[in-house]
């Protein structure tokens, strides 16, 4: 290896600053643990993350996949019982997040919310998924049992893979035009479109109701003008109903009651041995009593008072018997009356204050369809000024990506040729939608063409996952400072390249450290020599089983590590590697 190339980027590798230090400036967001329990060949793994470029190397088998297998899975991937430790009930994968200062906070908040999990302490997340051998498999968020759709949608927020796991959120157009908005600044803009997209809507709908109104007939208007005379014509008043059945119940016993009413007067007061002469009688009585004994004075008072009541109540009996209408046009009246309302009643009840609000109702709907036209006349001038200001700001919106597209087709296009794809072309490809959106006018596609007379394809149709995991590296590092997800893993990003290509990988890699958290798993020692930090995956067996572990390299081991890819642990290949890590 250690040949003119080598000891050119050798020297290009100790003479570059960042390829000293630990840790790195995350703009926000990052995984701090990882923890694997019975999955696979791990038996109980816990691994702790630092920010920045993070490369893992190992020999081949090692089970360096078995890592992105089991983040996967905890953010949502398909389970399979094969997963779980031979001999073992189930597995466990477990994660702590710091979202701290990470634009996907908000969000992470929201999607707790909606499922009623625990919220995050501060801006630290914790998930954990189980699987059985029996098949009950649960997921958690915060210790909140959530369903597993949510572990999905937290898995777009958090991370994204590159390489043969396929699990980016950039192959969706929806993301691409998004990413092409935020890397042009048009995000206002767009924002600005669907406002007014949501005012044309809304313009729309109010129109499209007026039209279904204005399409009632004329027997339509013909039964609403007789709801609105009848009911109208009746003058009905809350609670008629009641006084009227009460009216109708006084008129038919008229006669009964005036002979009770007579009776009960000439009782009280009228006759030899009415309730009047009784207590006159009794009176006399109580006063002989009281002159003899002063302690029934008291009674005379009561006797008075009782018969003066006999009295009020003869006179208020009697003018009762005189006020009743037993004439029979009276009857024929508040029958009618009662009649007409229980009629009402019945068509359009079933109490009185519906008929009364039908009413109401039918002679609003004529008021409103007498004044059909000139309402529809302008609900129809409202919605085309609405969908003409949202068309002039989404042409102006489509006009300003299209520039964009190509601003940032050449700065991947820049990239990729660092990535060792000479002849590739990046583009950013706009077409018209079938019909106008919220987000404007234009679908937007990223595609790719790796040599020279070929086709540009979308992303989604790049077959190479090697050619996948660097074109995706070249947007990621173009779009850094625009793109809110906080991990990147990227696997088999430098596959089928190497020397300077591979440094240039890992460069670009180490550059999006400075704004995201990216784990690399990696064959290609000029790519392993510029992490921030450096694990180990080791297999070795214990008790006649095997283990994968992961171990954190620092000074001599991370040297004879990248001695053993740069060929073998020889000297020269120990300096080289001391070299590629500027330790002399």
């Amino acid at each position: 290896m250690a040949d003119d190339r080598s000891v050119r980027l050798t020297k290009w590798l100790a003479n570059d600053s960042m390829a000293k230090g630990r840790g790195g400036a995350i703009r926000g967001g990052m995984l701090r643990l990882l923890r694997v329990r019975n999955f696979a060949l791990v038996e109980d793994l816990s691994w702790e993350l630092e920010g920045g470029f993070t490369v893992v190397t190992g020999e081949t088998g090692a089970g360096k996949s078995i890592l992105i297998g089991a983040l996967l899975l905890l953010l949502g991937d398909r389970a399979d019982r094969t997963m779980i430790r031979t001999g073992c009930e189930g597995c466990a994968v477990e994660a702590e997040w710091d979202l701290g200062g990470a634009a996907v906070l908000g969000r992470v908040a929201a999607v707790l919310e909606e499922c009623g999990a625990e919220p995050c302490e501060g801006t630290v997340l914790r998930l954990k998924r189980t699987l059985s051998a029996s098949g009950q498999n649960r997921q958690f968020a915060n210790g909140s049992t959530v369903p597993l759709g949510t572990l999905k949608r937290l898995g777009e927020l958090l991370a994204d893979f590159h390489g043969p796991h396929d699990h980016q959120s950039l192959l969706s157009t929806d993301t691409q035009r998004d990413l092409l908005d935020s890397f042009g600044g048009l995000t206002v803009d767009r924002e600005r479109v669907g406002s007014l997209w949501a005012a044309w809507q809304a313009s729309r709908r109010h129109h499209q109701d007026l039209e279904q109104e204005t399409a009632s007939t004329d027997r339509e208007i013909e039964r609403l003008r007789f709801e609105a005379e009848e009911i109208g014509k009746a003058a009905l008043r809350p609670g008629e109903d009641a006084e009227v059945s009460a009216q109708l119940d006084v008129v038919r016993n008229g006669q009964r009651l005036l002979e009770l009413s007579q009776s009960l007067s000439a009782l009280a007061t009228e006759g030899e041995g009415s309730i009047s002469d009784q207590l006159a009688l009794a009176l006399k009585q109580a006063r002989e009593l009281a002159a003899i004994d002063a302690r029934c004075s008291g009674w005379l008072e009561l006797l008075g008072t009782a018969q003066a009541s006999m009295g009020e109540l003869s006179r208020e009996a009697a003018h009762y018997a005189d006020g009743l209408d037993l004439d029979g046009e009276s009857l024929a009246r508040i029958e009618d009356r009662f009649n007409a309302i229980q009629s009402l009643k019945r068509k359009y009840g079933p109490s009185l204050e519906d008929v009364i609000r039908r009413g109401e109702e039918a002679r609003g709907r004529l008021d409103r369809i007498g004044r059909r036209d000139e309402e529809l006349a302008r609900a129809a001038a409202a919605e085309v000024a609405a969908g003409r200001e949202f068309e002039r700001a989404a042409k102006a919106l489509s006009g300003a990506r299209a520039k964009t597209a190509g601003s940032l087709a050449k700065a991947v296009t820049g990239l990729l040729k660092d990535l060792g794809f000479k002849k590739a072309r990046f583009d950013a490809v706009l077409s018209a939608l079938d019909g106008p959106a919220s987000h404007g006018l234009d679908r937007v596609e990223f595609q790719f063409s790796p040599n020279v007379g070929e086709g540009a394809k979308p992303l989604r149709a790049i077959a190479s996952s090697g050619e996948m995991a660097r074109v995706m590296l070249a947007i990621k590092a173009t779009l850094a400072r625009q793109d809110e997800v906080p991990l990147l893993i990227f696997d088999e990003v430098d596959a089928n390249v190497g020397g300077e290509i591979g440094a240039q990988v890992g460069r670009r890699l180490r550059e999006l450290g400075g704004t995201h958290q990216v784990v690399c798993i990696t064959h290609l020692p000029q790519v392993a020599a510029l992490g921030n930090a450096h694990f180990e995956v080791r297999k070795r067996e214990q008790g006649g089983r095997t283990i994968t572990e992961v171990a954190v390299l620092d000074g001599g081991a991370r040297v004879e590590e990248l001695a053993r890819m740069l060929g073998g642990a020889s000297a020269s290949s120990r300096a080289l590697a001391k070299s590629m890590l500027g330790l002399g």
